[in-house]
């Protein structure tokens, strides 16, 4: 069986702007995939059918190998499907840029300014003591604590100024001057597509506005366009349940040889690593820390995390795939070999 062959299923709720990165990539390229839409609050009972408590979404399977973290995400998409047109650059400089705008908008405070101007007043969902306390779970306190809504205007303002002053300069039509969306766009137009775009009005029209930003605000409509008419020519996702979902990838094949990985001092410290088969703690390091993943350990190497989920019969699950930059992974009390 082919890789294009395994099936993709994308567990997202749809006004996620995350799960949107995904969505977008997929439209972009035509990439057929299957969809379990998730509620937007804990818990999740489709993902624990896989053995997994990770929270973030999205979430994404190839197969039976499921991927947590759109970074990851987006890297193993754009290896499959290969007979089709990759959004990624093949030069190195071009990559570069993508992998700086990624780092702007995903390991910053861009999406914490973003949230926080939210219009409470227009959006009954966040006043939810249910929503609040889901949120307050996830996020916690930033370091810091909140910006106003002040601070927050003026870190997207910042940020604006400076697509508007640089790599938009021109006039090109897209980051990297191609002659249509690229992984670049989608990294960079994110979170300030998710604002704009909102129906309830986010942004003072006063400090960001097309009239401000023309050259950044003609991108967004320009993306926002792109995909709409993407999404008219391409495969329309089936929509499963839980039970579906778990059935189809538990009864697939493995996507990545993730054996192939070794877990050794090279990678984890001058005090070792973990030996493979240990059971192991995973979990994000900045948002959903509280939902933490128990499995044994897979492979590692520089780039990711590999773990064998537990099924609630005590079968083997899924392995679980996480980068290593934003995830940490310790053994299980009582089965320590080092420290990762």
């Amino acid at each position: 069986m082919a890789d294009s062959e395994l099936p993709i299923v994308l567990y997202h709720y749809p006004f996620s702007p995350y799960a949107r990165r995904v969505l977008w990539y997929l439209s972009l390229r035509g990439i057929p995939y299957k969809q379990c839409i998730q509620p937007p609050t804990m818990p999740r009972p489709d993902l624990a059918q896989l053995g997994i408590k990770h929270r973030r979404i999205p979430v994404m399977a190839i197969g039976r190998d499921v991927y947590l973290d759109t970074r990851l995400i987006l890297a193993k998409l754009e290896d499959t499907h290969r007979s089709l047109p990759r959004l990624g650059a093949a030069d190195p400089q071009s990559r570069g840029v993508g992998r700086l705008l990624a780092a702007l908008t995903l390991d910053t405070d861009i999406f914490l300014a973003a949230f926080r101007l939210l219009p409470e007043d227009k959006l009954p969902m966040l006043r939810e003591p249910e929503f609040q306390r889901d949120r307050a779970d996830f996020v916690g306190a930033p370091p810091g604590g909140w910006a106003s809504k002040a601070e927050a205007v003026h870190r997207f303002r910042e940020v604006m100024q400076v697509l508007e002053t640089t790599l938009l300069a021109d006039g090109r039509d897209w980051i990297l001057n191609t002659s249509g969306p690229s992984l670049a766009d989608i990294e960079a137009v994110w979170p300030f597509h998710w604002l704009v775009t909102l129906p309830q009005q986010a942004l003072p029209p006063d400090q960001v506005s097309a009239a401000v930003f023309p050259r950044v605000f003609a991108w967004i409509d320009r993306f926002d366009r792109a995909v709409r008419a993407t999404k008219a020519t391409a495969p329309r996702p089936e929509t499963l349940g839980g039970g579906q979902a778990a059935a189809l990838i538990l009864g697939s094949r493995f996507h990545d040889d993730a054996e192939g990985a070794t877990a050794g001092p090279e990678y984890c410290g001058a005090d070792g690593g973990v030996a493979k088969g240990v059971a192991v703690r995973l979990w994000p390091t900045d948002t959903g820390v509280n939902h933490r993943d128990t499995g044994r350990l897979v492979g590692l190497d520089h780039d990711e995390i590999v773990i064998e989920t537990t099924l609630a019969g005590g079968e083997a699950g899924v392995r679980l795939h996480a980068p290593r930059h934003g995830f940490r992974v310790r053994p299980v009390a009582g089965q320590e070999t080092g420290r990762l």
